[in-house]
């Protein structure tokens, strides 16, 4: 499995969640079957153009919106990220980060 095909899997599954679509409907309206359309949210395979197209009009999306998986971060991309963003900051930076951090806390 690549990177590619497990991201856009992830992301057409994200999609297809925020919709409140189960599997097999969209497996349905995009003529699949949703044994097939699971190994597509798996990244087992990337979806043929043709599927690719079926999905973004089911979905109601762009294709574009398939490829916009630069939020499924794991936890260590966020947190070396974050770690990047600390590391840059000034001392105010980073208090003014530290008491949106607490707050945020707090309403939990």
């Amino acid at each position: 499995m690549s990177t590619l095909s497990m991201q856009v899997g992830k992301r057409i599954k994200e999609l297809r969640e925020a919709r409140k679509m189960k599997q097999v409907e969209l497996a349905e309206l995009i003529d699949m079957e949703a044994t097939n359309l699971s190994k597509l949210e798996k990244g087992v395979h990337l979806p043929k153009e043709e599927n690719l197209n079926k999905i973004t009009n089911a979905l109601n999306v762009d294709i574009k919106d398939l490829f916009d998986f630069g939020h499924l971060k794991t936890k260590e991309e966020l947190v070396r990220d974050i770690n990047s963003i600390f590391e840059q900051s000034s001392l105010e930076e980073m208090q003014f980060f530290h008491k949106i951090l607490m707050a945020y806390k707090e309403l939990k």
